[in-house]
């Protein structure tokens, strides 16, 4: 299902829509703030559809500019802190057709509003060869040397200081994918080594040369267990040896100071960043800054990161900084290829997703770095300029993307990554990331940057709505919420009152039509009275709602709620998400002689549903059950099933059971990696004595990881 947006033009604010969607964290309408389209719910200020509050100013603490955000002021944030922004994607797209623009809509070179909106320092990722041997370019911005240059020229004269991300493959590195560059394949350690410090030297030494203001120079991409092909830590460390050593002696030679950043990810991973200090420590890799990519949808509190950070700093003593963060700020798809963070996407959410939402997001990442002292010199936003290009048909955009590389990958990448660039090649994931909205213009929050250090204040208005899930189960009638929490863009919430629709429409696939009370909608959506939600089969549905207090969106303002609804199996298992805190219930036993670390883990983005699942670790081997006997059932048929995912599985013995009246059933399953999730049915368990008892056996080899969610028993035919 879409956004509902409202298009925003000229001066004139329309009747703005903001939306509730009950079964994920927040739905939203779209809002205009500082002369940028947004989504959310807004104003321009000082029209009559803003929400004043006597208690709160609505001047901007910089004076009587109003910046369209509130930004809480970072204390003792330094001058020098880097405020960076990687934007090596911004040839390829203004080859493309892109064209960026100020506040007021008008033709700008980027790198001038990137500094005018607070950035001082540009991010380029640079690979030894991102080209066919025809010359067609892999995408994702072709970043090879040359394009950094003109990237790093292009900033340099605008006053910004520029970090060169040595990638030291053709293309995209990261923890999942370090492929050694084509020609170094087949090379030996030691001449890997010699190439790799070779062309950190000539690269470093042309940009230098061609006027580039280098300040950093990062050695490696993510390189959290692999590197260039290497997959040992001494032959990692080698490797980037040469390359520290490559920036060393460059930087001497041409007398400039030149700092070298290492890069990791997983901050939330406990001990993970300790290990990689230690590591370099023995390892004598001579770098001065620690670097970590930083996601709040999947990297833990900022609260977490500065307490990470700090731990490095100390066991280090070298500076650390943030080298990737982002969020999103809409739901949109802006070019017709799906975005990494979307309104389905399963992961922790813990901003609006709108232009206030983002820029809260920002300012708190620069504030947790910050906060380290004076060894947190920083933090880099990944890609604020990947929009869409300017197309209206999907298959113009398709031969932009392959022509320019604008797209994260073209066709011609799966020669170098055919698992993924090879299946998977297309447009940009990240548009709605970006901190430009898809026409060019800078979102407000591209401010949070400049305002960061001072604070700002703008006027009060709805942002966002939140409530629970709803979800019932077959046979029982559905109860929305009377009351929904609204969301204000100061981050202040209150709770009002909403009044829904009697009618919802099914949104799920297969909509059968001979239920009670259902009747043909537009478009052939069947529209169901909410009393008669639960005597259907299992479905989703949508309702609408309409705040009750009509003062709350202010004048011309129209604040609407939608209520997504799960219709599911009833389930007569207790706590089969493992979502309330008291598990005993279940039964878990360690087997086989070993010892598993089984835990309810709190992270939506290993959950099935909701937040919780059963997960499960261990270094050695896994075996274990978990089960749970269930009483009380009436006689007849029932079936059984559960949700499971995991990786780095050897040897798996997988299965799920029920015992009853003496009769044993099973069902055999497997993982097959993160989030694709396998669910094992049994069906016709004959329950005689009112008594089953249901479970699951988990056993594999060292390093077998998953998680465990969703078990349901319910009647079947």
């Amino acid at each position: 299902m879409k956004t509902h947006t409202i298009p925003l033009g000229g001066g004139q604010l329309p009747a703005l829509t903001l939306f509730l969607s009950v079964s994920l964290l927040c739905f939203f309408g779209v809002s205009c703030a500082s002369g940028a389209a947004g989504i959310g719910l807004g104003a321009e200020p000082g029209s009559g559809a803003e929400l004043r509050s006597s208690d709160r100013p609505l001047a901007s603490a910089a004076g009587d500019r109003d910046e369209g955000i509130f930004v809480k002021k970072i204390d003792s944030l330094s001058s020098l802190f880097i405020r960076g922004a990687d934007v090596s994607s911004v040839i390829a797209l203004e080859k493309s057709g892109v064209i960026f623009r100020n506040a007021e809509g008008e033709v700008q070179d980027i790198f001038i509003t990137l500094k005018d909106s607070g950035i001082n320092s540009v991010r380029i990722r640079v690979w030894n060869n991102p080209f066919t041997a025809e010359g067609n370019g892999y995408g994702g911005g072709n970043c090879d040397i040359n394009t950094a240059l003109e990237i790093g020229r292009r900033a340099s004269s605008c006053g910004l200081s520029v970090l060169l991300d040595f990638h030291y493959s053709d293309f995209w590195a990261d923890p999942s994918k370090q492929f050694p560059p084509r020609a170094w394949k087949d090379l030996s350690l030691e001449k890997k080594a010699g190439a790799l410090h070779a062309y950190t030297a000539s690269c470093l030494k042309k940009a230098l040369d061609s006027g580039v203001d280098v300040r950093m120079v990062q050695i490696g991409n993510e390189t959290s267990g692999t590197f260039c092909g290497e997959n040992n830590w001494i032959s990692i460390a080698a490797l980037m040896r040469a390359g520290c050593a490559a920036v060393r002696e460059t930087a001497k030679a041409e007398r400039r100071a030149i700092e070298i950043a290492v890069h990791f990810t997983n901050p939330e991973k406990v001990g993970e960043y300790e290990r990689y200090v230690k590591i370099l420590e023995k390892q004598k890799v001579d770098y001065d800054v620690f670097a970590s990519s930083y996601y709040p949808w999947w990297h833990g509190s900022t609260e977490n990161l500065t307490a990470v950070l700090t731990r490095v700093a100390l066991l280090s003593g070298k500076k650390v900084m943030c080298a990737e963060t982002s969020y999103a700020w809409t739901e949109e798809d802006g070019d017709g290829f799906p975005n990494t963070i979307s309104r389905d996407t399963a992961c922790a959410k813990p901003y609006p997703l709108t232009v206030q939402g983002q820029a809260d997001a920002v300012r708190d990442v620069i504030a947790a770095v910050s906060a380290v002292g004076k060894a947190g010199i920083g933090v880099y936003y990944w890609e604020p300029a990947w929009i869409p290009v300017p197309l209206e048909d999907l298959g113009g955009r398709r031969a932009l993307w392959e022509k320019w590389g604008s797209g994260w990958a073209s066709s011609y990448a799966g020669e170098y990554d055919p698992n993924d660039a090879g299946k998977y090649y297309g447009g940009s994931s990240w548009d709605n990331q970006a901190m430009f909205d898809f026409t060019g213009r800078p979102l407000a929050s591209l401010s949070v940057w400049r305002l960061a250090s001072g604070g700002s204040v703008t006027a009060l208005r709805p942002d966002a709505v939140f409530d629970t899930p709803v979800r019932t189960r077959l046979g029982d009638r559905v109860s929305l919420p009377s009351e929904v929490t609204v969301q204000y863009n100061d981050g202040s919430r209150k709770r009002t009152g909403v009044v829904w629709e009697t009618e919802g429409m099914r949104t799920d696939t297969g909509a059968d039509t001979d239920g009670p009370g259902g009747t043909d909608g537009p478009d052939g959506e069947q529209r169901v009275p909410v009393a008669d939600m639960g005597k259907r089969t299992c479905a989703e549905y949508a309702v609408y709602g309409l705040l009750s207090d009509a003062d709350i969106g202010g004048k011309g303002v129209t604040v609407r709620a939608l209520a997504k609804i799960s219709i599911l199996e009833k389930n007569y298992v207790e706590n089969g998400g493992f979502e309330d805190a008291d598990i005993s219930m279940w039964k878990i036993e360690n087997t086989g002689g070993v010892t598993t670390e089984l835990f309810v883990q709190d992270k939506t983005t290993d959950a099935k549903t909701g937040k919780n699942a059963l997960h499960f670790w261990s270094k050695d081997k896994v075996s274990f059950t978990v089960e749970q006997t269930v009483s009380g059932l009436d006689a007849g048929n029932y079936k059984f099933s559960l949700s499971i995912h995991g990786g780095d599985i050897k040897n798996p013995d997988m299965y799920i059971y029920a015992r009853s009246g003496g009769k044993k059933y099973r069902a055999e399953t497997d993982v097959d990696g993160w989030r694709n999730f396998r669910i094992p049915v049994i069906s016709g368990i004959r329950v005689s004595d009112g008594k089953v008892t249901i479970g699951a056996h988990i056993s594999c080899g060292e390093g077998g990881w998953g998680s465990l969610d969703d078990f349901a028993l319910s009647p079947s035919d």
